[in-house]
């Protein structure tokens, strides 16, 4: 069963944006359970946390390489959730992951997030 589907990964120049898509067709529970998380794993690298954001949406959190240029939102009511990316840089050039914790948090470390999608590449030309 899929849990999870992203989606809006492209080639980009740099100082372009981007917005990616994650939706949750088949979780189990009601989609606004879940905390939702997007990690990003470049080639040779380990997989990064990028965004995190909690069930209602009420909190955010970035790490510090996509501050201020990302942001995350969902919409619990089509069972989804977004990456607006702006301004960017070469460095974000990754496979770009939805995942979900089940503790309906806004979590920051990969081993928080229980399920996980199939990625959606992301590259930015310089």
């Amino acid at each position: 069963q899929v849990h999870l589907v992203e989606s809006g990964g492209e080639m980009v120049q740099a100082g372009g944006s981007l917005r990616l898509s994650c939706a949750a067709p088949g979780l189990g529970l009601p989609f606004s359970r879940y905390g939702m998380g997007w990690f990003r794993q470049a080639p040779g690298r380990e997989r990064d946390f990028v965004a995190g954001i909690n069930w209602i949406g009420g909190t955010t959190y970035y790490a510090d390489a996509v501050k201020g240029r990302f942001t995350i939102s969902r919409d619990n009511a089509k069972n989804m959730v977004y990456l607006q990316m702006n301004n960017l840089i070469p460095e974000d050039t990754a496979v770009y992951y939805c995942a979900t914790n089940k503790f309906g948090l806004a979590a920051g470390l990969s081993r928080d997030y229980d399920r996980w999608g199939q990625g959606t590449q992301v590259t930015v030309s310089s």
